[in-house]
């Protein structure tokens, strides 16, 4: 591959010392990750938003979670087609294969992916509309979402409510896997729903009973 070049130094100045530090400090534990494979008990699908930090906010190690990160942290519904489907194979990987016990959605604030939904919904987006667009026809996932929220008249609650929206949505989609489904009913899989606040650090759940998030 012609177009392959070497990492930056700084960031290979990075990894020497995560080598000499943290990996030095816990080598027989990354071994021990190695020899055993993974056996994570949470998939987490989150945003691609590199503010979303998602071992530091739960305080996980190597191999606690299946992480899956796409833009605004979407799950397409229940399609075989043929195609290739990036989401629904990672779903498919962490509840046939690794069988976890938890499927998180974490949404969060001043999400751009949500925004960029919203301007097109609204045609505020014209080349989100193209065909040609990958960001524009993922983002149609959450055009339920945006229906549901349209007429909130302030802008930024609109944004936020399609920031939940967004988890909501994906919780709904993962739903129409047969195999989610059959390990939810079967009281094997538990699905989740957290939206995270970026500057105040919080983190909301979503309560199904009161159909509301709130505070953890």
């Amino acid at each position: 591959m012609e177009n392959a070049r070497p990492l930056p130094s700084y960031l290979v100045e990075r990894y020497h010392g995560w080598k000499a530090t943290k990996y030095k400090d816990n080598a027989s534990w990354y071994r021990h990750l190695a020899q055993e494979g993974q056996h994570p008990r949470a998939m987490v699908i989150s945003c691609c938003d590199s503010r979303v930090h998602v071992t530091s906010i739960f305080g996980a190690d190597q191999g606690e979670f299946f992480l899956h990160r796409n833009i605004a942290n979407l799950v397409p519904p229940y399609v075989t087609d043929g195609a290739q489907h990036g989401t629904s194979a990672a779903v498919e990987y962490a509840v046939t294969a690794l069988k976890v016990a938890h499927v998180i959605v974490l949404g969060h604030s001043n999400c751009g992916g949500v925004k960029g939904c919203e301007e097109m919904c609204s045609g505020n987006a014209p080349a989100l509309e193209e065909k040609t667009s990958f960001v524009g026809r993922w983002m149609d996932i959450l055009r339920p979402g945006y229906e549901r929220v349209k007429k909130i008249k302030d802008q930024t609650e609109r944004t936020k409510a399609l920031e939940k929206q967004a988890i909501l949505v994906s919780l709904e989609n993962l739903m129409t896997f047969p195999f989610v489904k059959e390990a939810v009913d079967k009281g094997n899989l538990t699905l989740h729903g957290l939206w995270h606040d970026i500057g105040e650090g919080g983190v909301e759940q979503f309560n199904a009973d009161k159909k509301a998030f709130e505070s953890i």
